[in-house]
């Protein structure tokens, strides 16, 4: 099964683009074809492995799967430390 990186995904689209290890072609990546429990989406620069589909318009990855789950980083919003949560909690 060929490995690669995803370049971009379009989350409100469904679609996007993985680039295969050593080729230059990308590959055209529905949401349809991802294999996960739950919200189906891809992160940019996520491993992936998947088959090969020749489409009417080019290259298809399908039976995508993420090689190691997609980690987000948190934003200033989310990034509380646990002492900060606990003051949070004991001052209610």
């Amino acid at each position: 099964m060929p490995i690669g990186k995803v370049k971009w995904f379009n989350n409100a689209k469904g679609y996007g683009f993985i680039l295969p290890e050593g080729s230059d072609e990308d590959l055209f990546a529905h949401y349809s074809s991802i294999q996960m429990d739950g919200y189906k989406t891809l992160k940019a620069g996520q491993d992936v492995s998947f088959d090969i589909l020749q489409g009417p318009k080019g290259l298809h990855a399908i039976n995508i799967t993420a090689t190691e789950p997609a980690v987000s980083k948190p934003t200033a919003d989310t990034e509380n430390t646990s002492q900060e949560v606990e003051t949070l909690y004991s001052e209610t």
